[in-house]
């Protein structure tokens, strides 16, 4: 009847069920650059990699070489293809900005600054580097290394964030701890500080003598103590062929080592590492593409696991 209500209620729209969205791994290997710095790209495609790190040169060579413009666009142009959003460089192994020989000392900062060069000319996001051998003084190589740093960052300015990784502990190499790693960054010149960051390599850490297997809890809750989790922006995932605390740096594939499946599982599940780009350095064995894929996949599967 006209103007009589009606004595069904409305009811709501029915909402559509969604699916809460998963965040896309972040996760990559270390890729060849032989053929030059284009071919790297549709190597990290072909293993499904959304994070990748390169070698902007031979990295056993101090001979340096810039990246000419032409070089810089077919790099972007074949990264555009791929999945990878994140990017690493990882310096040369010559380098030592801790070491107290005046002349060794100065040719590793004109090669670091010439490495930052590249990383800026390529768009790369990180640069890992190894915080060097004090030689001497364990104190003053800190200093040293700190103050090279300093320079080469007010060398080249950008967005590229320098990522110090943790050390394995080997004869005078800095930066096998937590506190020692804390301590060079707050030497770093507060001017460009906020460009740095820290790599954790998994085998590395056990090697140190960070019990990732028994005490994952207890290494994170130091490193975010002493460290900072804002400070971790990228994470190397490798086993390791030495037992813990070897103080040795021997990479082995993933799950196939000392530290065993379980850490990697933890790491691929903790809530606190999806946004941080997490890279194999395994070995390759005879075919790269192929390993560097059975691990990756072997690490989502890690992911998707709903225990640790």
């Amino acid at each position: 009847m006209a103007g009589r209500k009606s004595s069904i209620a409305k009811r709501p729209p029915k909402k559509t069920a969604r699916k809460k969205a998963t965040p896309q791994l972040l996760l990559g290997a270390h890729i060849s650059i032989a053929g030059g710095t284009r071919e790297a790209p549709p190597r990290a495609k072909a293993i499904g990699a959304t994070a990748m790190q390169i070698f902007t040169k031979m990295a056993n060579r101090w001979a340096e070489r810039a990246c000419a413009d032409d070089e810089c666009k077919a790099f972007r142009a074949a990264l555009a293809d791929t999945d990878v959003r994140v990017t690493c460089a990882h310096d040369s192994y010559l380098i030592n900005l801790a070491s107290p020989d005046p002349t060794l000392r100065r040719r590793s900062i004109e090669s670091f600054v010439a490495e930052l060069e590249r990383c800026q000319a390529l768009g790369l996001d990180y640069l890992v580097s190894h915080p060097g051998n004090y030689i001497d003084d364990r104190e003053s190589g800190v200093r040293r290394n700190a103050d090279a740093i300093t320079e080469a960052l007010n060398r080249v300015p950008g967005r590229t964030v320098l990522c110090m990784e943790l050390t394995a502990g080997a004869g005078t190499a800095i930066g096998s701890t937590f506190e020692e790693l804390a301590s060079l960054i707050e030497l770093v010149d507060p001017s460009v500080r906020h460009r740095m960051g820290v790599c954790v390599d998994t085998c590395h850490a056990y090697s140190a003598g960070y019990d990732l297997v028994s005490d994952f809890d207890g290494v994170w809750q130091r490193f975010r103590d002493v460290v900072g989790m804002d400070r971790l922006r990228v994470m190397h995932l490798n086993d390791s062929k030495t037992a813990f605390a070897s103080h040795r740096d021997r990479h082995e594939l993933i799950g196939e080592g000392s530290l065993g499946a379980r850490p990697f599982r933890r790491i691929m599940t903790d809530e606190r590492f999806v946004d941080v780009p997490k890279l194999i350095e395994t070995p390759k064995l005879d075919d790269a593409t192929k390993t560097d894929s059975r691990m990756l996949g072997r690490l989502r599967r890690y992911a998707r696991a709903t225990d640790s």
